[in-house]
C-alpha cells in the first residue's frame, strides 16, 4: 500500500517595513504581535528601515508611509507576493495572512529587491513569534 508524499507548505513571511518615529508604526506593534501569535506557522517580521538601510538597499529609500508590509512565499528564495501599504487593523493583516495562506496572492506580480535583504533579517532574528533584528 503506497502513500502518497505529504508535501510541506511553502514558508510564509510577512514584514512590517517600519520606522522608529513613526507613530502609525508604534501603534500598529501590538496589531502584528497579536497576529503572530495566533500564526506560529508565519515568520513575522518588524524591520526598521532606518536602522536596516545598510542591509536593505536603495530600495527602502523608496518608502514613504507606514505601515508597509512585504508579503513572501517560498523556500530559501521567497517571491514576493504583497508590497504595499496598509491600512494598521487587526483586520487586514489577518486577511492578508489567509489570502497569502490561500495562494489566492500568488498571481500577484511584484517586483522588488528587498526580498532577499528582507528574508536573510528575518531568518536572523526571533523574539516571541515576531522578528526584530537588531540594529
Amino acid at each position: 500500500m503506497s502513500t502518497a508524499p505529504t508535501t510541506r507548505p511553502e514558508s510564509l513571511t510577512i514584514a512590517c517595513l517600519c520606522a522608529g518615529w513613526c507613530v502609525a508604526c508604534q501603534a500598529y506593534v501590538a496589531t502584528f504581535a497579536q497576529v503572530a501569535q495566533a500564526h506560529p506557522d508565519v515568520r513575522f517580521a518588524w524591520i526598521d528601515i532606518e536602522d536596516h538601510s545598510d542591509a536593505l538597499g536603495d530600495e527602502a529609500l523608496d518608502i514613504e508611509n507606514f505601515p508597509t508590509l512585504l508579503v513572501l512565499k517560498g523556500g530559501q528564495d521567497q517571491r514576493p507576493l504583497f508590497l504595499g501599504t496598509v491600512m494598521p487593523h487587526v483586520g487586514t493583516l489577518e486577511r492578508m495572512v489567509q489570502a497569502a495562506q490561500a495562494g489566492s496572492m500568488d498571481g500577484a506580480t511584484v517586483r522588488t529587491a528587498l526580498a532577499g535583504p528582507v528574508t536573510a533579517l528575518a531568518a536572523a532574528h526571533r523574539v516571541q513569534g515576531v522578528v526584530t533584528p537588531a540594529p
